[in-house]
């Protein structure tokens, strides 16, 4: 099968534009119009989301991740300016990339997941803390100056 067909590209064509210079991304599905080729490479350093998180899904099927991160309608309407063509594949080749890209996605949510539980334990240990030396210097020693190497204790 060529790269690019009257229809559309080909997923050889599409997994050829991974990188930062010459990024494509494959999102859409049967809701919302079928998969369609997207050139973001001139976008990857003002997306919002860092260049990173679209490079990770560079050249591949990106829908997932896509709607798994809630983007705006205003993020929608600007996807549009990016876009290359239709994805020219057989429904057994959507239906394996939608497969593939479910297990990535899950890897790296995984990852947001547990960086998300670390902020939202660290906020909780300073916050506990910060509690513990106001507790501590109004009981113990009233006026004194209090050690606080984060900053978050205020009177």
């Amino acid at each position: 099968m060529g790269e690019e067909t009257s229809s559309g590209l080909t997923l050889e064509a599409v997994k050829k534009h991974d990188n930062e210079k010459d990024c494509y991304l494959i999102i859409g599905n049967a809701t919302n119009g079928g998969p369609m080729v997207y050139d973001v490479t001139n976008y990857l350093d003002d997306h919002p989301g860092g260049a990173e998180v679209m490079l990770e899904v560079a050249g591949k099927y990106a829908d997932d991740m896509f709607e798994d991160i809630g983007h705006s309608n205003e993020a929608r309407k600007q996807l549009k300016q990016f876009l290359v063509g239709k994805l020219d594949a057989t429904e057994e080749e959507i239906a394996e990339l939608g497969a593939k890209s479910t297990t990535i996605a899950g890897a790296g949510s995984g990852g947001a997941l547990l960086a998300l539980l670390i902020a939202a334990i660290a906020v909780a240990v300073g916050t506990s803390f910060s509690s513990f030396l106001q507790r501590g210097r109004a009981l113990v020693f009233p006026g004194a100056p209090v050690f606080d190497p984060v900053g978050l204790v205020t009177f």
